[in-house]
């Protein structure tokens, strides 16, 4: 047996490849054996005496698969975790997506004037207070209170438009009592 390691060398420096994608063809070891130079290699390049191999193909198949059934929580289990569960998905990350979805939704509610700078200023503390848990959370506290201060707003009317009645109603009667201390003095 010949050594064609020169030959292997030189094809693979022409190939622009490793020496184990160099393939030799067995029956021209003989041809093969004499070429000393990169222009004899070439030429048996050109004949089809030497080639280069495919890449061998490493197929994700299985891989894709495995990443499906974890999409589906398969191998997802106590002995499949090697971080904390604070280094897999740290509590601040969660932090910072409630907070950012919580601050969204008071500027879009007070562009929409649905609340007054005021109710934005108190939301906005509660809110970096960990009052609500979500933004669900969060809109029903502005309903309610928003139903609450109408409702308050509603007594405090129907108070002054009965302390109105009640002076309009003495004025009234001072009036007539007035009225007749002027015809018993006469």
């Amino acid at each position: 047996m010949v050594s064609l390691k020169l030959q292997k060398r030189l094809a693979a420096s022409i190939l622009k490849c490793g020496k184990g994608r160099v393939w030799i063809d067995p029956n021209e070891i003989a041809d093969v054996a004499m070429a000393n130079s990169r222009d004899n290699v070439r030429r048996l390049i050109a004949t089809g005496f030497i080639m280069r191999k495919p890449v061998v193909v490493h197929s994700r198949s299985r891989a894709r698969e495995h990443n499906a059934a974890k999409r589906l929580g398969r191998h997802r289990g106590a002995g499949n975790r090697l971080g904390t569960r604070e280094a897999r998905l740290p509590s601040k990350i969660l932090w910072i997506r409630r907070i950012r979805v919580l601050r969204r939704l008071l500027k879009k509610y007070r562009e929409a004037k649905k609340i007054d700078k005021h109710s934005y200023r108190e939301l906005y503390l509660k809110a970096k207070g960990n009052v609500f848990k979500n933004k669900r959370t969060l809109i029903e506290y502005i309903v309610k209170s928003k139903t609450e201060k109408l409702r308050e707003k509603l007594i405090q009317d129907q108070a002054q438009a009965r302390r109105n009645k009640n002076k309009s109603i003495k004025e009234r009667r001072a009036a007539k009592s007035a009225a007749k201390d002027v015809v018993s003095s006469n």
